[in-house]
């Protein structure tokens, strides 16, 4: 008992930041040593006649999973890595230690950056209620991290009383806990402006302007802002900066430095940037994304 004082007190001298930071790594450290648990595909076990079915998978950097959908509602959290989801309406960017919702029937494709251990819930559809009908990055606490982890280890046809049954009630209450995070970017559905913010998001610039946007589609300015706000609910300066840093994270993940990305995205210096960003954010590029 004595012992176990003595290390809960140096444990809280860490602090907040260090504490958290101890109960990442250890929770990282925990799923990079383990084997796959149950990395099959979901068509061959969708039959299962449970709500809830978790997996456990391990991708390598630069994986590709090609569009696809599926019948069940799916929550996957990472422990390590950067994941970026594309739909024909926009892209998400789910950072390590987070979340994401991707509603049932939602045809996407998944772009690892980095190693990534993933876990997966698959949901019935309507199985849960008010669950988001678009896709959301969200925050996972660490206590449905802890469920998801406990989830993976159950059989496929799990008890559905007791222990078993328990948890994964739980892990369906706890779901609809998950705030969103504002880590998505969304595209009109078709037209010239859908062309234009698509070629945007292949060479972002924060310099670019509403003017030479208006000019490119021959409106006048007034036309094209009250347009823009219209077709994606936010203004162009707000979905250019948006679309800067969902274009920064991928690459700061994959290892390019804050400098590099800073100028590459047109901002005077790494500074400037890192400010923006911790303004968007509340830290900086490599605290947020679990890299310092």
């Amino acid at each position: 008992m004595r012992t176990g004082r003595v290390q809960s007190r140096a444990f809280f001298k860490l602090g907040q930041t260090n504490r958290d930071a101890f109960r990442r790594h250890r929770w990282i450290s925990y799923y990079l040593d383990r084997p796959v648990v149950r990395g099959v595909d979901i068509r061959r076990v969708d039959h299962t006649r449970r709500s809830v079915i978790a997996f456990g998978d391990k991708f390598l950097n630069g994986c590709v999973i090609e569009p696809h959908h599926h019948r069940r509602g799916q929550l996957i959290c990472g422990a390590t890595g950067l994941i970026v989801l594309s739909t024909s309406g926009g892209t998400w960017v789910m950072p390590p230690q987070r979340g994401m919702w991707i509603p049932p029937g939602v045809i996407h494709q998944v772009r690892m950056v980095g190693d990534v251990f993933l876990l997966s819930l698959y949901i019935e559809p309507d199985a849960i209620e008010g669950m988001p009908n678009d896709c959301q990055v969200v925050t996972i606490s660490p206590f449905l991290r802890s469920l998801m982890s406990e989830a993976i280890e159950l059989p496929l046809e799990y008890n559905l009383t007791g222990r078993s049954g328990a948890l994964m009630e739980l892990v369906q209450h706890e779901m609809r806990q998950c705030p969103a995070l504002p880590l998505s970017l969304h595209f009109p559905a078709e037209g010239r402006l859908s062309v234009l913010c698509r070629q945007f998001v292949e060479r972002p610039n924060i310099h670019e302007t509403v003017d030479s946007w208006a000019d490119a589609l021959g409106m006048s300015r007034r036309s094209f802002t009250r347009m823009f706000r219209r077709e994606l609910g936010m203004s162009f300066i707000a979905w250019r900066q948006q679309a800067c840093l969902m274009c920064a994270m991928p690459r700061l993940a994959a290892g390019q430095p804050v400098s590099t990305v800073a100028f590459e995205l047109g901002y005077e210096s790494p500074a400037a940037f890192t400010l923006m960003f911790r303004r968007a954010f509340g830290n900086p590029p490599l605290v947020y994304l679990g890299l310092r």
